[in-house]
This record gives C-alpha cells, sequence and structure tokens, in this order.
C-alpha cells in the first residue's frame, strides 16, 4: 500500500521492450536505501515489484495488463518519474489509500496559474470520474491530490508550489497522458451496494431456503451519516 506521498523524482535509464510488455529501468537515490529484490515500488503511481538492482538504479518488469491500463508505455529514456515505496508499518499516513492498481488514463487539458497555485484540468473516461467527487481523493501519477472541481468530462485540482516541485507535475503540458487511481473506499462501497441489491432481488429465493438477504444497503449508508 501506498499513501500517495511521492519520495522522490527518478529518471528513466533504460527500456527493453517486449511484444506486449517491457522492463524499466529506473535512476533513483533516496528510494534506494535498503532496497531488496521483491519490493513494490510506485512508478508514476503503478506498482512495480523490483527484479534487480544497483547503488543507483533498480530494474522493473511491467506486463501487457500494466501497459495496457496506464500510461507508462508512453515513457522514454530520461522522462522523470514519480516514486514512492511502500509504506511502513510504522510510518505516517500522509495522503490517502493508494494501492497503485492504475483504473486508466486521463489527459491534461489546461493547465493555469492561480497566484502560487497552479490548476490542471484532467479528462478522463466516464468510468473513472463516476468515482470523483469534489473535495474527495484522487491519485494523479500516484500523487495524493484533492478534487476541487468536477464536471461531466473533467475534473480539476488545484496543486501547491511544494507538491510540484517535489513531483513531475512541473514537467506535465496540456495534452500530456496521467495515470489515475480512484479512492478504492468508493469502488468497494459501490461492490456491496450492488451485492446487497443482487440479495433483495432475490430474496424470495433465500427465505425459501432460509437464507438472509444481508447486504449493504443505500439506506443503511443514510441512516448512518455517510
Amino acid at each position: 500500500m501506498f499513501t500517495g506521498i511521492i519520495e522522490e523524482v527518478g529518471t528513466v535509464q533504460a527500456i527493453n521492450r517486449g511484444a506486449h510488455s517491457c522492463q524499466l529501468t529506473i535512476q533513483a537515490f533516496k528510494i534506494m536505501d535498503d532496497m531488496h529484490v521483491g519490493d513494490s515500488i510506485a512508478v508514476n503511481g503503478t506498482c512495480l515489484t523490483v527484479t534487480s538492482f544497483t547503488r543507483i538504479s533498480f530494474t522493473a518488469d511491467v506486463m501487457h495488463e500494466t501497459l495496457d491500463r496506464s500510461s507508462l508505455g508512453t515513457l522514454r529514456r530520461g522522462n522523470p518519474v514519480n516514486l514512492e515505496r511502500a509504506m511502513a508499518a510504522n510510518g505516517r499516513f500522509g495522503g490517502h489509500i493508494v494501492s497503485g492498481h492504475i483504473d486508466g488514463v486521463g489527459t491534461i487539458a489546461n493547465v493555469r496559474q492561480d497566484d502560487n497555485a497552479v490548476w490542471y484540468t484532467v479528462k478522463a473516461p466516464a468510468n473513472i470520474l463516476a468515482y470523483v467527487v469534489e473535495k474527495g481523493s484522487i491519485a494523479i501519477e500516484g500523487i495524493s491530490l484533492t478534487v476541487a472541481r468536477v464536471d461531466a468530462t473533467s475534473f480539476s485540482v488545484s496543486v501547491i508550489p511544494h507538491t510540484r516541485g517535489m513531483t513531475n507535475l512541473a514537467s506535465k503540458c496540456i495534452g500530456d497522458a496521467v495515470n489515475l487511481e480512484c479512492d478504492i473506499i468508493g469502488k468497494y462501497v459501490e461492490r456491496l451496494l450492488a451485492t446487497g441489491r443482487a440479495c433483495r432481488e432475490g430474496g424470495d429465493a433465500a427465505a425459501d431456503t432460509g437464507a438472509g438477504s444481508g447486504g449493504l444497503t443505500r439506506e443503511f449508508l443514510l441512516q448512518n451519516g455517510f
């Protein structure tokens, strides 16, 4: 698990491409401390497994599914990438729950300065926007950010100078693809609500067999302040 607080911006050192996969070698320094083969590293928000490493770099395999779901396939040698190690059990929870499993790719539609902040508007598919709520959390390129605005086709975040300076957002321009991961809690709630509806629809059959309908319901959430 990750928290969306970027530890370091690394550099793509090498890319070995297969037919539907690739192997990335990333130059890094800070995150190399106490690294082991098998460690999980979020690269632009995508959870990858370290297969080998040196004093100043590590290598990870990227499979077909990951290339299809993320923007890692667009990386080129020399590109900056956001890096975060998996959260330690005794670490601070500075951002929000980030799994490193990318939901999809968005496109930067607008970038504008607002005094000391920079606004990024990201165009995203409908299946992503379904989980995006104003003042909720979203991970963009692995960065834990707060949604400031959302409409039918896009959402916007306002980024402070520190976050922009400590991540690869400073290098992002209009038209660039970015990895998106929605708040996992919303996805679980939706799944539980769907399960509850299915149980209720099969309630008669369940009653005949003595089974309970169970399931999380919208009514339960409303009654308990959600």
